[in-house]
């Protein structure tokens, strides 16, 4: 069974949402911060955080991901980790939808755990609309 090593709860930032429509797709990224918690790390997403969903001409999207989480690792030491996490699609979002995640990390103690393991996400929406992005090891 994989096992949830950390859950990203996502704060869309207000106002920030940039798009365009053109003849061959559309783009729309999405600002965000939020806070994280898990068994590895915890803190807060840094308020530069950006989803980008880029729709291609076939109606395929590729949700793309980028944020910095800075906090602390399970040993309690000062750390950060670079996420990046991409998920495809076609249509309208699925809920819940399925992610793979890149991790990057100053962190001794994650680094390799990190860098060279194998994981997944799950993003679900809760009924008050709030956003989290759960992280899985995968069991092998």
């Amino acid at each position: 069974m994989d096992k949830l090593i950390m859950q990203v709860h996502v704060e869309m930032v207000e106002g920030g949402v940039v798009s365009l429509d053109g003849p061959y797709g559309s783009v729309v990224m999405y600002p965000f911060s939020g806070t994280v918690e898990g068994q590895i790390f915890n803190g807060v997403v840094s308020p530069c955080g950006v989803d980008t969903q880029v729709v291609n001409i076939n109606g395929v999207r590729n949700m793309s991901a980028r944020y910095m989480l800075i906090g602390k690792d399970s040993e309690g030491n000062d750390a950060k980790i670079f996420v990046q996490n991409e998920g495809w699609f076609e249509g309208d979002c699925p809920r819940p939808f399925k992610t793979v995640p890149t991790f990057v990390t100053d962190s001794p103690k994650l680094a390799e755990y990190l860098h060279r393991g194998f994981f997944r996400g799950v993003g679900s929406v809760d009924e008050n609309g709030k956003l989290t992005i759960s992280f899985y090891e995968i069991s092998q």
